[in-house]
C-alpha cells in the first residue's frame, strides 16, 4: 500500500504520523512546496494552481490514495483536485473537526489562520454543525509559519497571543490548521486554566488517515486495508516502509525543521528513503 499526502509545508506530518501508526507497512509519499508558503493569503485561484502542482507530483508516484493534509487547500482546491485525479486516485480532504467538537455540548474555540477565521467556509461549518453552542473563532497570525520553521520563540509568542483570545471556559478546542497539530501540547498548556477542566482537543489527522484507509479498502474490496497491520501482514513489507519526500516536485530529504517534531522523527526513524 502507498499513501500520498500533500500540503504547502510540513503540516502534513501530523496526518502522515497517523497513517504510519495505523498502517506501519504502508509506503508514504510526502509532497509539499515550502517555497510557495504561505498559501493562506493567496487568492483561491493561486492556491488551486499550487495545490494541483503539488498533487500531480505526488500522483506521479502512483499512490493508492492522496490525503490533502491542508485546510487551505481543502477549502479552495478540493473540487479541482478531485476533478483532475479521481476516480483513478481517491482524494481525501481535511475539514476542521467542528462537528465532533460541538457534539460535546459546551463552548468551542476554533484556532485557525487569519485567512480561514471568519471565512464563509468556516462560518458555514459553524452554521451547519455548531449553531447550538457558543463558538469563538481565534485567529492565529504567524503560528503556521513559525511551526513550519520550527522557530521556538515565534511559536511561543503566536500561541500566547491566540491563548489570550480563547475564553477561559471553553470545553473544546478545534485545531483548524494542520500545522497546529504539531504543537498541540503547547497549545493545550497555554489554554489550561487553574481550577477548570482541560478542554478537549480536536484535530483532523487521525480522521483523514482512517478515511484514506477506508477509501482504499472500498476500491480493493479488502476490508483488512482499513485496519492496522495484523498477524497476516507480510513481515518484510511491514519492516521496510518506503518514504518519498517531494519538495516542489523534486525528491529530497525531510526538511530539517520536520525533525523538531515527534511526527517527523517517527517518519525518519521507520521510513527508508528511496
Amino acid at each position: 500500500m502507498k499513501i500520498a499526502l500533500m500540503d504547502s509545508g510540513i503540516g502534513l506530518l501530523a496526518a502522515a504520523g497517523a497513517v504510519r501508526r495505523l498502517r506501519p507497512g504502508a509506503d508514504l509519499v510526502l509532497s509539499s512546496d515550502p517555497g510557495s508558503m504561505p498559501w493562506g493569503p493567496r487568492t483561491p485561484q493561486d492556491v488551486t494552481a499550487l495545490a494541483l502542482g503539488v498533487a500531480r507530483a505526488a500522483a506521479a508516484h502512483r499512490p493508492d490514495a492522496l490525503i490533502v493534509a491542508c485546510n487551505t487547500a481543502s477549502v479552495h482546491a478540493l473540487p479541482a483536485l478531485r476533478a483532475a485525479l479521481e476516480p483513478l486516485l481517491p482524494v481525501i480532504g481535511t475539514v476542521p473537526a467542528i462537528k465532533p467538537a460541538a457534539a460535546g455540548g459546551g463552548s468551542v474555540a476554533i484556532w485557525a489562520t487569519p485567512a480561514t477565521t471568519g471565512s464563509p467556509y468556516q462560518r458555514g461549518l459553524i452554521r451547519d454543525f455548531a449553531a447550538s453552542v457558543p463558538v469563538t473563532e481565534v485567529p492565529c497570525p504567524g503560528l503556521a509559519d513559525a511551526v513550519e520553521h520550527a522557530d521556538e520563540d515565534a511559536i511561543d509568542r503566536a500561541v500566547a497571543r491566540a491563548a489570550a483570545l480563547t475564553p477561559p471556559d471553553v470545553s473544546a478546542v478545534v485545531l483548524g490548521c494542520t500545522h497546529y497539530e504539531l504543537v498541540a501540547d503547547r497549545i493545550r498548556a497555554a489554554v489550561r486554566r487553574p481550577g477548570r477542566p482541560d478542554p478537549v482537543f480536536h484535530g483532523s489527522a487521525d480522521a483523514v488517515a482512517a478515511q484514506a484507509l477506508r477509501r482504499i479498502a472500498e476500491r480493493s474490496g479488502d476490508r483488512s486495508a482499513d485496519r492496522a497491520e495484523g498477524p497476516g501482514t507480510d513481515a518484510a513489507e511491514a519492516a521496510a516502509p518506503r518514504l518519498t519526500v517531494l519538495l516542489g516536485g523534486a525528491e529530497s530529504a525531510l526538511p530539517a525543521a520536520a525533525l523538531a517534531y515527534a511526527e517527523g522523527r517517527l517518519l525518519a526513524a521507520v521510513g527508508q528513503p528511496r
